[in-house]
């Protein structure tokens, strides 16, 4: 059975995905900038890196609901789980630079599928979004976050983003975008499964690590702030790095 997250949000919070797109308009080869200034008529990547958040709630992207995450039970190996038919954020990744990547792609479409990519690169690398089907990604694991009533999907999309930096997205990346060239080249390797599996792998510490019933404090916010800074730097990076290679 596939479940929609959609009691809490949808991904990060808007600051995680203005974030996302700033890290990687920095790091645009001039070519892909200049396609992506094309395709988007001159608004920025952060003008619509949250776009798909309000669209899919439309009947006209409605059939984007389910490419906003990938579900992997607890127990089951990535490779294992059963495809969502309704596809899910690492088919529409692939897709979407496949579309973009044809030269017979609509001008129309190109821009659409560019949208989508920015977001769902986003969302990727949000942990919950890799969460089980069987509780819609953590919506239903009940928490509290400084005594307050909470779930562990809601805490990870905007809660502890918000409490790790009180930053504008453009401080974010000043902040996080300064690993060496070694460093970047190390952040890009591998597929967009084996980003998947990373993202997979943290989903499955933060379900160890937090279980129902937590109240999350102080402590947890030291704890979680670096895998949320890698977590974005990794999008932006990686997000960048698609698009230098698509254009």
């Amino acid at each position: 059975m596939f479940l929609f997250t959609a009691l809490a949000g949808w991904s990060w919070s808007q600051k995680g995905h203005d974030v996302t797109a700033y890290i990687a308009e920095q790091h645009l080869t001039p070519q892909a900038r200049a396609a992506v200034d094309s395709l988007l008529e001159g608004k920025s990547m952060v003008y619509w890196a949250n776009w798909l958040d309000n669209a899919s709630h439309t009947p006209e992207y409605a059939y984007s609901k389910t490419w906003h995450y990938k579900n992997v039970n607890d127990g089951v190996r990535y490779e294992e789980m059963a495809p969502n038919p309704n596809g899910d954020a690492v088919t529409a990744i692939k897709s979407r630079i496949e579309i973009l990547k044809d030269p017979a792609t609509s001008y129309a479409d190109k821009q659409l599928a560019l949208k989508i990519l920015i977001h769902v690169m986003g969302d990727l690398h949000q942990p919950m979004h890799m969460g089980h089907a069987t509780d819609l990604g953590g919506n239903r694991v009940k928490i509290k976050y400084f005594g307050r009533d909470k779930n562990l999907h809601g805490v990870w999309d905007s809660d502890l983003v918000e409490s790790a930096h009180k930053w504008s997205y453009t401080e974010w990346q000043q902040q996080l975008d300064r690993v060496s060239l070694e460093a970047e080249a190390a952040y890009v390797q591998g597929s967009i499964d084996d980003w998947a599996k990373q993202t997979l792998a943290i989903a499955t510490e933060v379900y160890n690590a937090i279980p129902a019933g937590t109240d999350l404090r102080y402590d947890d916010i030291a704890r979680w702030s670096p895998i949320i800074e890698n977590q974005l730097l990794a999008a932006g990076l990686r997000l960048a790095y698609v698009l230098n290679g698509i254009f």
